[in-house]
């Protein structure tokens, strides 16, 4: 695997609404956030760009929502913004894809000539697999570390429900075997980028 010199790292919502277990649900890969943290050091600490992104949920009940306190970034995500060596953006949503967002990352990128990215973040096979099947789509290259991401269980129709940890697996089929981004670890990408 080879790390781009500006390959870009994008952190989507690691925000603080999403520790509510009551209203999410039981989560996957515990993990996650040591390995969010990681990458942002390692991103950091060699001058690429690092692009934060936030969800402003318009929904009146939600733990995303601006004016909230479970809109923030997370404490290990907040101490490190403004602290790496290369340019940082902060992207705000209010759908899954960062793409969707302000200001407007495509943009951001080309105007960098980036053109690889790994994305990181929550949920898994929400905002983290839409911002991936979208840079694809856009013709980026985009790496998923999936340790570096986690869901939450969640029903859908028929009564169906899936664990977190399915999703997570069905996500990484889905962007993998779709060839939208390669699936892989988080020390592949840390070995590669150091």
């Amino acid at each position: 695997m080879e790390i781009a010199e500006n390959a870009a790292l994008v952190v989507v919502d690691v925000q603080k609404g999403f520790d509510e277990e009551e209203f999410w649900g039981p989560r996957n890969n515990p993990g996650a956030d040591d390995n969010i943290a990681s990458l942002i050091d390692v991103w950091q600490a060699t001058g690429r760009p690092v692009v934060f992104v936030r969800h402003d949920s318009s929904k009146p009940v939600s733990p995303l929502r601006p004016g909230y306190v479970g809109n923030d970034f997370k404490e290990y995500v907040e101490q490190r913004r403004g602290k790496g060596a290369g340019p940082e953006l902060l992207v705000t949503k209010a759908v899954n894809s960062a793409f969707y967002g302000t200001p407007d990352l495509d943009a951001w990128f080309k105007a960098a000539g980036v053109t690889q990215f790994v994305v990181t973040g929550i949920q898994t096979n929400m905002c983290v697999e839409t911002t991936a099947r979208m840079g694809g789509n856009l013709g980026y290259e985009v790496l998923v570390p999936l340790d570096a991401t986690h869901t939450f269980d969640l029903v859908g129709p028929f009564g169906w429900r899936l664990d977190a940890e399915e999703l997570a697996r069905a996500t990484a089929v889905s962007l993998h075997g779709g060839r939208f981004a390669s699936v892989v670890s988080t020390e592949e990408v840390l070995a590669a980028a150091r």
